[in-house]
């Protein structure tokens, strides 16, 4: 008896984490770009993972024919379990859309990534694609500049770390290296360092991207200036906003 009642609680959680999936407005907003024969750009994180799961429902309920891309092992592995088709990277020349998540947004359109470490690898999708599409919540929404609140992550090899620590100073960037919970440090797929820096505000911030680009030894950043074609904002009580860069020259 123990064991049925178990599996009908286990059935019943399985139908309410699917109803709950399904009623995912923003993961739903995301996904409605995905049209089938399309090669999609999976991001990494706990949003892009809400896309994730809502692009594999629709596969299934409409049948679409889809490729995909991730842009961690870990939505990789996610969008597998989830039926999803994966194809190899370095055999495409572009991509039809990317959906993603974000650590924090502007409305000058300027996004922060790298929370998960997975910016190198998610900015060349970005330049792959032919649209990218961005998910955050309403509380990501910077008030003034983005990198106030949120560290900026930057990847950097280990070979060199002082030397490129010293240059970052020299462009009044101090970061810390990051470590897993475990205290040991922490290692993106592509194998580097990751150091997280608090931005006061006052900086250009094309402008330090472009220095960040400069040094040899950062490999990429959590900068994302002009990447992001839309991005979409649930609100609290539920709604979808959306910010096009095609009528941002006309907000401004």
């Amino acid at each position: 008896m123990n064991l049925h009642r178990g599996s009908a609680l286990s059935e019943q959680q399985s139908q309410h984490d699917q109803t709950e999936i399904l009623a995912d407005a923003l993961a739903n907003a995301a996904v409605a770009f995905v049209e089938s024969g399309m090669k999609v750009g999976l991001g990494a994180g706990r949003t892009a993972s809400r896309g994730i799961e809502l692009l594999a429902q629709r596969v299934i309920a409409e049948g679409l024919d889809i490729e995909c891309v991730a842009a961690s092992e870990r939505a990789e592995d996610l969008a597998r379990e989830r039926g999803l088709k994966i194809v190899d990277f370095a055999m495409l020349e572009e991509l039809d859309i990317l959906i993603d998540g974000a650590d924090a947004v502007d409305r000058q359109m300027r996004v922060m990534k790298g929370s998960r470490g997975a910016m190198t690898r998610e900015r060349i999708l970005c330049w792959a694609a032919k649209k990218t599409v961005f998910m955050v919540n309403a509380n990501k929404v910077a008030q003034h500049q983005i990198g106030t609140d949120t560290p900026l992550p930057i990847a950097v090899m280990a070979f060199g770390l002082v030397s490129t620590r010293k240059a970052l100073r020299h462009i009044g960037i101090n970061g810390v290296i990051r470590q897993d919970m475990n205290g040991q440090l922490f290692i993106t797929d592509n194998g580097n360092l990751v150091l997280d820096a608090t931005l006061n505000g006052s900086e250009n911030l094309a402008q330090l991207a472009k220095e960040l680009n400069d040094i040899p030894g950062v490999i990429d950043h959590g900068l994302f200036i002009d990447e992001a074609d839309i991005i979409l904002i649930e609100t609290e009580i539920g709604e979808i906003e959306h910010l096009n860069r095609a009528n941002l020259s006309s907000r401004t």
